[in-house]
């Protein structure tokens, strides 16, 4: 099969929504495909050299995250559905009451509202106009029958680095005052093999591989050693018994090389991709009139930044215009990029992330996202900024815009 994205003039700015895989780790995938086709658990020698190389996968991933134990998904959803799912299950004798955000993805939401199906309480906290969570909020907001908080990372539409240190901590200090036992989760997709995850403080973090140029269909819930959740998935008893099933051998070891490849260099990877991001910014903002950034304005590149900008998100509403039509226009260029998550593509409608910002629906409806990874250049963003300004004035031209 032939490579479209060397063969075409490509520029893939929808990072967010996935990446495309090193090119080691396809290599990877390829070869274990073929040689290391065991079952895992099987007692020949074979097998023994499948858990083996999991082992080391694992080891690999581990090694991004604080001190815990990991245990293998299929992706981030997932991993979501497991923390909120098997913590609430959990915990359920001892509280009934759950706070997240009204700004996560999906994969937290629509768990939150199958709980509240099941006669958990789940109150949204609101954000500000960049999307940032208050951490004085959530204290405020703690209770003795909480059981449960889920905060993302880093937001996916906008890229808003949330307080999660400082989050872990006010829980922490509740815990202690309280005598209580609340567990704080973080859905860290957009963060991991962006920022670095080693120090944070979450009892359960998720990820997906697909996500940090791993393959699609694996992914990872961090736990801290401590914590004994009820098995989600029952079987055989593989992932400590937590998440039963065959081991996804080569998404695994796709993942674990993914993880090793994203860690390694990513200060000065991240700098880059910041830099990019900043390129376009200045560039639309200098080329196209009546333009306004959604979200924080500084970029931060740790998660003790919170309240600035992942460098690998740049939302953009261009006033006057439709996301939709600018995508597609783009498209025709070359040029990839989005109006949103890409895992609500399927209900289409106003972004929620936008709507709790406080965006107007026209400044919603105008929206698109630029989603950068180390493979993007300078060269290409010069391209996208003539592109994008003259798919904007012809559309604002068509439409009699003031």
């Amino acid at each position: 099969m032939r490579s479209l994205y060397r063969e075409m003039r490509m520029i893939y700015l929808d990072n967010s929504a996935t990446t495309r895989q090193y090119d080691e780790v396809s290599e990877l995938i390829f070869n274990s495909s073929r040689d290391l086709f065991a079952n895992p658990s099987s007692l020949h020698t074979l097998g023994f050299e499948v858990s083996k190389q999991i082992k080391h996968a694992r080891q690999q991933v581990e090694k991004a995250l604080p001190s815990g134990r990991v245990i293998f998904t299929s992706g981030g959803t997932e991993s979501d559905n497991m923390a909120l799912i098997s913590a609430a299950h959990k915990q359920k004798r001892r509280g009934n009451r759950i706070i997240t955000s009204s700004v996560e993805h999906p994969a937290v939401t629509e768990t939150c509202k199958r709980l509240a199906g099941e006669g958990f309480k789940i109150e949204y906290l609101p954000v500000d106009e960049n999307g940032l969570v208050s951490t004085e909020e959530i204290k405020n907001a703690l209770s003795e029958d909480t059981i449960l908080v889920s905060v993302m990372a880093v937001n996916n539409e906008t890229g808003t680095i949330e307080p999660v240190d400082e989050i872990a901590a006010v829980i922490k200090a509740y815990n202690r005052e309280k005598g209580t036992d609340v567990l704080f989760h973080t859905d860290a997709v957009q963060a991991f093999g962006k920022l670095d995850l080693s120090a944070v403080r979450a009892d359960m973090i998720s990820a997906s591989a697909h996500k940090f140029h791993g393959p699609k269909g694996a992914g990872l819930l961090y736990m801290k050693d401590s914590l004994k959740l009820p098995a989600f998935i029952t079987g055989g008893g593989q992932e400590g018994g937590l998440r039963s099933s065959t081991e996804n051998t080569q998404g695994i070891l796709g993942m674990g090389l993914a993880a090793e490849m994203s860690v390694k260099d990513m200060d000065n990877r991240i700098r880059y991709i910041g830099k990019l991001n900043e390129y376009l910014r200045k560039g639309l903002e200098t080329e196209i009139k009546d333009i306004k950034l959604n979200g924080p304005g500084g970029l931060g590149y740790s998660m003790n930044d919170a309240g600035s900008r992942c460098p690998c998100v740049l939302n953009i509403t261009f006033e006057g215009t439709r996301g939709e039509v600018l995508l597609h226009t783009l498209e025709q260029d070359g040029i990839y990029v989005s109006t949103g998550s890409a895992c609500s593509s399927n209900h289409p409608g106003v972004s929620p992330v936008l709507q709790a910002m406080k965006l107007k629906p026209k400044e919603i409806e105008g929206a698109i996202r630029f989603s950068f990874s180390e493979f993007n250049t300078e060269e290409e963003m010069d391209i996208v900024i003539d592109k994008t300004k003259t798919a904007v004035e012809r559309f604002r031209r068509l439409g009699s815009y003031q």
